[in-house]
């Protein structure tokens, strides 16, 4: 009996061609992820650290998986070059001035690089070309500032906790407020107070907007009467200067003045005569005894003041 039948051997090949079909869809899948099948130009950059990246780890622009890390190779002690396979259809997008960082994909993901887009009028990067590079954070400098805070939020805790441990035993200033119903009454009286003095206040500016408004009525009113007799002495000025009435004939009439002007001479004049008369009235032997004893009258009344004067002194 033959030991392979012909069923056999037809599951057999049919098993190989399975396999060599996985095999070539496996290898179409990574080469075309690894653009083994689709035309790249290659562009380079240089970082301090590259933070754990690897060769094949993706490489993204505005967010799409554009290329692959190619390699990387240390320079020197602080440089590291990272060779970079970029499709050639994105070279038109990425410019000379476009810069490399590295992020992650998602917050624990591989590590991948981001080509930032450049300025319009910066030309476009060749083949070859060497492009900045931004160094990446590190995941420890952020775990050791994230620590540095949590200390930070824990030392505030523990005086914030402190704190009010004072204050619900009664101690400071806060505390007394809290705890002590004196202060607490001492100021509901004052608060009280306050709003009584408030109330007052009120009142007092009630009556004296009342009292404003009053003496602005009155102000109003006086203006009002000031303007009628303002008005009224503009006509009384009007009529003197036009001649009307006593003081208008005075000021204007010549006549009267020197009327008057002459009546004032003419009683000066009537004046020193009377007065020369009266003084030669007191020479005249008929009145000289009249205005000798009119003298001593005088004189009389003057010894009596003076004599009144002294007692009172005394």
């Amino acid at each position: 009996m033959e030991k392979h039948t012909p069923r056999f051997k037809a599951r057999l090949g049919t098993f190989i061609a399975g396999g060599i079909a996985i095999f070539v869809m496996a290898i179409f899948i990574i080469g075309k992820q690894q653009n083994l099948f689709n035309p790249v130009f290659k562009i380079t950059t240089n970082f301090h650290n590259v933070s754990g990246l690897q060769a094949g780890n993706n490489i993204r622009f505005s967010g799409i998986d554009v290329g692959i890390v190619d390699n990387i190779k240390i320079i020197n002690d602080s440089t590291v070059q990272v060779d970079m396979l970029v499709r050639k259809d994105m070279q038109q997008f990425i410019k000379a001035d476009s810069y490399a960082s590295i992020s992650s994909s998602g917050i624990i993901g591989d590590r991948i690089i981001i080509i930032t887009q450049g300025s319009n009028n910066s030309p476009i990067a060749k083949d070859g070309e060497h492009i900045l590079s931004k160094e990446p954070v590190e995941t420890d400098n952020i775990i050791k500032s994230l620590k540095t805070s949590a200390e930070s939020a824990e030392v505030i805790t523990l005086q914030l906790a402190e704190i009010m441990m004072n204050i619900n035993s009664g101690q400071g200033t806060l505390g007394r407020l809290i705890q002590d119903s004196t202060i607490a009454e001492n100021i509901n009286q004052t608060i009280e107070n306050f709003k009584k003095s408030s109330e007052g206040l009120d009142e007092t500016i009630e009556v004296t907007k009342e009292n404003v408004f009053a003496f602005m009525e009155s102000l109003q009113k006086t203006a009002s009467k000031t303007e009628v007799a303002s008005n009224e002495l503009g006509e009384i000025m009007t009529k003197i200067n036009s001649g009307e009435g006593t003081i208008g004939m005075l000021l204007k009439d010549t006549s009267i003045v020197n009327n008057i002007d002459e009546t004032i001479i003419n009683l000066k004049e009537s004046s020193i005569g009377l007065n020369e008369n009266m003084e030669a009235l007191k020479h005249n032997f008929l009145f000289r005894g009249y205005f000798r004893k009119q003298a001593k009258e005088k004189e009389k009344l003057r010894l009596k003041a003076d004599t009144i004067m002294q007692v009172g002194n005394k």
